[in-house]
């Protein structure tokens, strides 16, 4: 088996592995510092970002960002 990549392919492979670790740290720390009324609500976001990463920072980024007030 012959795993050659292109430059191109390499180039793309490496924007999509920034963008996940960019997408996931980002919900991370905004989870990190809302305020969602109870520890256990924060805990269970930060949890969900971590654990299930790409689907977690989804789930998030669409649900859980809502639910949270930003500290001020």
């Amino acid at each position: 088996m012959n795993l050659s990549l292109s430059s191109s392919d390499i180039v793309t492979l490496l924007l999509v592995v920034a963008l996940f670790v960019l997408l996931s740290w980002w919900s991370i720390r905004d989870a990190y510092s809302r305020d969602f009324g109870s520890g256990n609500e924060k805990f269970f976001w930060l949890q969900i970002s971590v654990l299930i990463p790409f689907i977690g920072c989804l789930l998030y980024l669409f649900i859980g960002r809502k639910r949270g007030r930003k500290n001020t």
